[in-house]
């Protein structure tokens, strides 16, 4: 149910810390808007985004960039996983055309940590290991909720 709190539990992938990570943030997201966590570990998050035809923008089957970079959003939400966490600036390149169906693997990365700044590398690969999507996302940690006044 929306605004129902939740913990989701993901398994490390192999080579990774033993110990499985629980997700903090974005605990509602819409899973077909917004891909699948399949991986977390500190300061790193793998979405997979599946585009479905809802989200195609023309008649050749085009998919609106936004539903990618949303995916990309929540990969870097997901890798500084912090419960007050926001986006304040995205820099990103779409760098090849999806359709539905198409599936995007989005791996975020903190790299900078400056006081409540996170800065966040987000690179989406296809099926085939293509780079599909580059971004560098700058993540702000606020003391609270952004909508708690």
């Amino acid at each position: 149910m929306y605004g129902e709190k939740r913990v989701i539990s993901i398994q490390a992938p192999k080579g990774s810390s033993p110990n499985a990570m629980k997700l903090k943030t974005h605990l509602a997201i819409n899973e077909t808007l917004c891909g699948r966590l399949v991986s977390l570990d500190e300061g790193k998050a793998v979405v997979k985004f599946t585009a479905a035809p809802e989200m195609v923008a023309d008649v050749h089957g085009l998919v609106h960039g936004g539903f990618i970079f949303g995916a990309a959003d929540y990969a870097a939400m997901a890798a500084v996983n912090d419960p007050n966490v926001v986006l304040g600036a995205a820099e990103v390149k779409f760098l090849k055309p999806s359709r539905s169906g198409d599936a995007t693997i989005l791996t975020a990365t903190v790299t900078e940590v400056n006081g409540k700044q996170r800065r966040v590398e987000v690179e989406g690969l296809d099926e085939a290991g293509t780079r599909v999507f580059t971004g560098l996302f700058t993540c702000f940690v606020l003391a609270k909720h952004v909508l708690n006044k």
